[in-house]
């Protein structure tokens, strides 16, 4: 391709696909898209009806900047500074662990609870978020449940301030309360719950030197790593949450295909919880514990 060519939207996408499947992107056309659309401050569906049309240099000096730090490694999400989840966008930023797709399950899953239990439009609803990190599980609930209240709660203020710019901008913010905290150490000692939802730290630190560049360089190690077997908040959290649920109140929690089994094994021994079957992701991989406190 010569330089009296132009530099089209089309011809930009097409280069770009080329340059990053060539630096290991997973899906390097869908990066190319979204990174030049965040240039060009439009939808990404916008580009289909532009493809003949040739940037001006402000929006192509914005994408090869962007396009640069992405062959480097850092993740789309962060380079756009949002991601979307359970059809929702939500703002993430590097104080934050990406949201991935499995994760929704937890969403679903905790809706269709509340959805047997009668709470799903009534008000009285308490659930705890717990590491709610960007906030998605707690927005995404309430966002669905419009009688719940939810206590979201995180180590990190950094997290909890994205967390709370994510409930303003999906209007949640009023039925969210915001603690900053190790598990429940700061809700109220009578605080009880209905459902106790987390995604905790859960890769291993054998795990944690094997994850993938992008991951492992620029995400936030506190969100990910669980230690030594991808364990030590779940040892804190199932006996915890047990005393803070209400009879009948659920716990779910995500977990990652090697240590589901300990985790399965953690909530038959603990005190007052019934385990339940845990669910499998679109890939059939273990990726929801279930427990359920004892009436």
């Amino acid at each position: 391709m010569t330089d009296e060519q132009t530099w089209t939207i089309g011809r930009l996408l097409t280069w770009t696909t080329d340059f990053l499947r060539e630096k290991g992107a997973d899906n390097p056309r869908l990066d190319a898209e979204v990174l030049l659309a965040h240039a060009r401050t439009c939808p990404r569906i916008e580009l289909y009806t532009a493809f003949e049309q040739e940037p001006d240099e402000p929006v192509r000096t914005a994408f090869r900047e962007l396009v640069r730090r992405r062959a480097e490694g850092t993740p789309v999400a962060y380079l756009v500074g949002h991601r979307e989840f359970f059809s929702l966008e939500f703002c993430v930023t590097p104080e934050v662990l990406i949201p991935r797709p499995e994760t929704e399950l937890v969403v679903v899953r905790g809706i269709d609870l509340a959805k047997q239990s009668g709470h799903d439009s009534v008000s009285g609803l308490q659930i705890a978020d717990v590491g709610t990190g960007s906030g998605v599980l707690a927005v995404c609930l309430a966002k669905h449940l419009p009688g719940a209240h939810v206590t979201a709660i995180d180590v990190s203020q950094s997290a909890l301030k994205v967390a709370r710019k994510n409930a303003a901008r999906h209007q949640v913010a009023e039925r969210i309360t915001f603690l900053c905290g190790d598990l429940f150490a700061e809700c109220s000692s009578d605080a009880m719950f209905d459902l106790v939802v987390s995604n905790p730290p859960y890769v291993s630190s054998t795990e944690m030197s094997q994850l993938d560049a992008g991951v492992h360089n620029h995400e936030p190690h506190l969100a990910l790593d669980g230690g030594e077997q991808g364990m030590a908040v779940y040892r804190q959290l199932v006996p915890q949450a047990a005393a803070r649920l209400r009879p009948g109140g659920w716990l779910l929690m995500e977990v990652g295909p090697s240590n589901a089994e300990q985790v399965e094994e953690l909530v038959a021994a603990t005190a007052g919880l019934t385990a339940k079957e845990t669910l499998s992701d679109l890939a059939n991989l273990p990726r929801v514990v279930q427990a359920q406190r004892e009436e």
